[in-house]
């Protein structure tokens, strides 16, 4: 039984370590010491017989036989999370870690998850928030919310509801620069783009103008930012209608080009087949999809 506890602590630490590629942070998360740390992966090692870590005295990065052992580590504490979770259920308590990817236009969330951790105070979230498509599986996430459809025949989904694209700018800056008529107008205007961390700048959905035909004034890799630049008069930009509805309803910001705009997108929400039996999964996932399409609905 020893050595099974020893083991399940020196795969906690080898995941923690490649996640953070510092014993020290490793160590600050597990709430140990930097040398328990780098004890625990020689452990490991060891009964690997394997060098899981190339190590300096700057800095850690995994090695090949690291980085394929990391994808079966991660399944490994994955399914003992399930298991734990699922004795849970008896005591009727979702609790635990809940791993969650959401898209950058985070804030849209917000208000559902913090109603979620008033409702769930046993369940730790760690939120992801990124522009890329994960893998769900492969990387360890419990819940991935992202627009349109992965086609991942692996996960189960949810439609949280469709939304439109609207292209706005405040008041003061069209009474300043005119409003534009035609996408070919957008050339003498200042254009607030988002950028992908791909480093691909996001299209602009016009009928008469392709994307990379709309001028690129100022890129920031989060939309709401953007945003909060338009309102300050700073240009136009293209957003989700449900981020502008109040400005929209109480005139601080103006739709432009609305006959233009095609495109409509939908956010689905993603999680393991094997997973929503356990009740932290299964708890957020009819929580905040109830919740969001409530707010994506709003009007």
């Amino acid at each position: 039984m020893a050595e099974l506890v020893d083991s399940l602590a020196s795969l906690r630490a080898f995941v923690a370590a490649a996640d953070a590629l510092s014993f020290k942070l490793a160590a600050q998360d597990l709430g140990l010491s930097s040398s328990a740390i780098g004890k625990a992966i020689a452990r490991l090692e060891s009964q690997l017989s394997a060098t899981l870590f190339h190590r300096t005295t700057r800095n850690i990065s995994l090695t090949e036989s690291g980085v394929i052992f990391l994808i079966r580590a991660r399944r490994m504490l994955e399914e003992l999370h399930a298991g734990e979770a699922e004795l849970a259920e008896v005591a009727g308590s979702p609790r635990g870690r809940l791993r969650v990817s959401l898209p950058l236009t985070g804030s849209l969330f917000t208000k559902a998850i913090a109603a979620f951790i008033a409702e769930h105070p046993l369940v730790e979230l760690d939120l992801d928030y990124s522009d890329r498509l994960v893998d769900v599986v492969e990387e360890g996430f419990d819940v991935v919310i992202r627009t349109g459809d992965t086609g991942d025949s692996r996960l189960l989904h949810k439609k949280l509801g469709d939304f439109t694209w609207v292209l706005v700018a405040a008041p003061a800056y069209l009474k300043k620069h005119g409003i534009p008529e035609t996408p070919e107008q957008l050339v003498d205007h200042v254009c607030l783009r988002q950028k992908f961390s791909s480093g691909r700048v996001a299209p602009w959905p016009l009928r008469s103008a392709p994307g990379q035909h709309v001028p690129v004034s100022l890129t920031a890799s989060v939309i709401d930012p953007l945003l909060d630049l338009v309102q300050r008069d700073a240009g136009i930009g293209c957003f989700p209608e449900f981020l502008v509805r109040g400005g929209l309803a109480n005139g601080s910001l103006r739709p432009v080009l609305e006959q233009e705009v095609e495109r409509s997108g939908v956010f689905t929400m993603l999680w393991p087949a094997s997973r929503f039996r356990v009740p932290k999964v299964r708890a957020f996932v009819d929580f905040v999809s109830e919740h969001v399409r409530a707010e994506v609905h709003r009007t």
